[in-house]
């Protein structure tokens, strides 16, 4: 966080103290390839883009995505335009019959 002067705001108590404050509006995160190093990453993809930004390590996670609909998803075509039509018109039948009933 910054002040109203521009100067960077620090944390003043408990074991954070003298570290700069985070605005938590600001947090992001980032997915960096198992293969290449955090910090040559981050100086090349974060830091031209956001050069006070910095890196929480306390926070930092090592895994790996699997990203299932890519792997495991079979793609349906839906129903045809006029099986759905068909469709909706006997429920639609039904739900009048049912109203009529109600009014008699």
């Amino acid at each position: 966080m910054r002040d109203d002067k521009g100067n960077i705001v620090r944390i003043e108590k408990g074991k954070q103290k003298g570290k700069p404050q985070p605005d938590t509006s600001l947090r992001d995160t980032e997915n960096v390839p198992l293969s290449e190093d955090v910090e040559r990453y981050f100086k090349r993809e974060v830091l031209p883009h956001a050069p006070d930004a910095w890196i929480d390590h306390d926070k930092t996670k090592v895994g790996y995505e699997i990203p299932f609909n890519r792997h495991f998803y079979v793609f349906e075509p839906p129903r045809e335009l006029a099986q759905i039509d068909a469709d909706l018109k006997q429920c639609t039948d039904r739900i009048l019959t049912m109203i009529a009933g109600l009014s008699a």
